[in-house]
């Protein structure tokens, strides 16, 4: 078995106000080749109307590595990241799954709202 370490909460300071970031499950045990999912819930919605976009990335911090960029907008899979990676949601609610895990995913999994600037993590 592995394990898929999970970020929990994260405050992202915006202009606005706090908008807070809260991940669940804390931590994952989960077996290759088995699915996963985690999700992640904003206080105030990450929608834009002026640009019809929703503002939710997801990130993932492999031991020793650097944070990586996995999603963008929700859903939108960046360079290179394994089709076994999907996000959705809407509004305040959002999941990553990954349909197949695999070793080589083991990691700290970040939610992060990009709609307000800087997006400063605290």
């Amino acid at each position: 078995m592995i394990y898929i370490t999970l970020h929990f909460s994260v405050i992202i300071s915006g202009t606005s106000g706090d908008i807070v970031m809260t991940q669940t499950p804390l931590s994952l045990p989960v077996t290759p080749g088995e699915p996963a999912s985690i999700s992640c819930r904003s206080s105030q919605s990450l929608f834009d109307s002026d640009y019809a976009n929703t503002y939710l990335d997801w990130y993932l911090q492999k031991p020793g590595q650097s944070p990586q960029l996995l999603i963008y907008e929700v859903s939108n899979r960046a360079s290179g990241v394994p089709d076994r990676f999907s996000g959705s949601g809407s509004g305040t609610d959002f999941t990553l799954k990954i349909s197949r895990v695999e070793a080589e995913d083991v990691g700290v999994y970040y939610c992060m709202q990009s709609i307000e600037y800087p997006p400063t993590v605290v």
